[in-house]
């Protein structure tokens, strides 16, 4: 009753986001792009304004898995065969325009989600003329954009040289406007582990705010895309980051 009002009142946009279940070092939680989708789509919608989160979709590709290629070399990771992401995709879409949705949104926090997002976005929209439009959005894909900016900006200054992790400031800090305990903030200040890539977060009120400054970026980057391509019906002519 509460998508049936929502839609009633105008929200008639909806958003699904794809995130993973991958390794990322000894600190992160295994689904650290469900902790940055979960603020960042909130983030996005509320910017919209016209616009709901549909249940975060965490399986997706993450490489081979008989025989084990990509992430799935790493115990913990759970992959997809990319006809199934993309047939999943189908029906979540499918499903979303059956209750009357104008505007179905997909954002992938991870490389394995950008290909699958795209075909079943451009085949669904080309079928069905843009009625509902469907628009895969690549721009919220960049993390080289939000670094950049968050870095010019003095909020961040990574060292030259890297922890070797699959991890970094950007997404430790996006998850923690989440949930610190997705980054082990706790243990890691215990521990004296309290830095990735030279970058320190020890300081949670910092932390918090450096993080809301990454989600309002990524938010005010990805809610430009989603007008555009809505105005272009579904017809990005943008490239993937």
């Amino acid at each position: 009753m509460d998508v049936r009002d929502a839609m009633k009142a105008g929200k008639t946009t909806v958003i699904i986001g794809t995130g993973g279940i991958e390794p990322n070092g000894p600190w992160l939680a295994l689904g650290k792009h469900q902790y940055v989708l979960k603020a960042n789509c909130e983030a996005i919608a509320r910017k919209l304004g016209n616009a709901l989160c549909a249940p975060l979709i965490p399986l997706v590709p993450e490489g081979g898995i008989e025989p084990k290629s990509g992430h799935m070399t790493t115990v913990g990771t759970l992959s997809m065969r990319e006809e199934t992401f993309q047939a999943m995709l189908t029906d979540v879409v499918t499903s979303l325009k059956a209750h009357g949705f104008e505007n179905i949104i997909l954002i992938g926090d991870s490389g394995g989600n950008q290909r699958g997002q795209k075909e079943v976005a451009e085949k669904l929209n080309t079928q069905w003329n843009g009625t509902p439009v469907v628009a895969h959005i690549p721009e919220y894909y960049d993390y080289a954009s939000v670094n950049k900016a968050m870095t010019e900006a003095g909020a961040i200054k990574e060292s030259e040289k890297g922890d070797g992790l699959h991890d970094d400031p950007i997404i430790s800090l996006n998850m923690f406007v989440t949930d610190p305990n997705s980054i082990r903030y706790e243990q890691r200040v215990k521990a004296g582990k309290a830095t990735i890539n030279g970058v320190p977060i020890a300081d949670k009120a910092k932390n918090a705010e450096i993080g809301k400054k990454i989600v309002e970026f990524r938010a005010t980057k990805t809610v430009d895309a989603i007008k555009k391509a809505i105005a272009a019906k579904g017809k990005s002519s943008t490239t993937q980051p």
